[in-house]
């Protein structure tokens, strides 16, 4: 094969896309690392006995803590969110405690009454209850997310709920979903906090681009033999 005749275009392109394969899928083997690790933290923290919500300010990342408190939601203001609980249409209420919004839990659609703390002895009759809560990141709401109607949001925004419940500063990036009712008299309410769902397809996907590299490197050793047979 004279030097003329040798395929340096071909070789360039398929030196450049192997390139382009190796760097994703090793930046898969990277993300499956990082996301194992979150996976266990999340484990772990789940895990751990609750603390108390106070101690929530003194941590840069609370996220899957669980915290037990005895703030009283009797009686409180609350907003409802749509949401969808094992098949079944309803809401989720949402309030506050101490400037954290706080998802007391699901209530079906078929429940028309709500807790407004009729009939409920006041606070320093009866004791409020304690309990606990998982802190969880506060999603954002998307960009075709229809607005709050009559109280009731269709999306989990925030900075909006918390307006809506009289919080003149904004709530902090998370949310205490609460794991024991805070409203034991109110046996509709079902706490529910989301399950940890993490997708970790980072092995195969890193599989996927190496086995594309090895693809490209036959397709261009047979090529090349084709070349020196001509």
């Amino acid at each position: 094969m004279t030097k003329r005749s040798f395929p340096w275009v071909l070789t360039f392109v398929c030196a450049a896309a192997l390139a382009v394969l190796v760097g994703l899928g090793t930046w898969q083997v990277r993300r499956l690392s990082w996301k194992s690790g979150l996976i266990a933290q999340a484990e772990a923290r789940a895990d751990a006995p609750p603390v108390p919500l106070g101690d929530l300010a003194m941590m840069d990342d609370p996220e899957f803590r669980r915290v037990t408190t005895g703030c009283d939601m009797r009686g409180r203001r609350y907003v409802e969110l749509q949401s969808l609980h094992d098949g079944q249409v309803g809401v989720r209420l949402i309030s506050e405690c101490r400037g954290w919004l706080v998802d007391m839990g699901f209530v079906p659609e078929t429940v028309s009454a709500r807790p407004a703390g009729a009939g409920v002895p006041p606070a320093d009759v009866l004791p409020a209850p304690r309990w606990t809560a998982q802190v969880r990141a506060a999603d954002s709401p998307g960009p075709l997310a229809p607005p709050p109607s009559n109280g009731r949001f269709y999306a989990r925004d925030a900075a909006a709920m918390g307006a809506a419940l009289g919080l003149t500063v904004p709530p902090p990036p998370w949310t205490l979903y609460a794991e024991t009712s805070p409203l034991p008299e109110w046996e509709a309410l079902r706490p529910s906090p989301p399950p940890a769902a993490f997708s970790n397809n980072h092995l195969g996907y890193a599989l996927t681009w190496f086995g594309l590299a090895i693809a490209l490197i036959g397709f261009y050793a047979a090529l090349l033999r084709q070349r020196l047979r001509r």
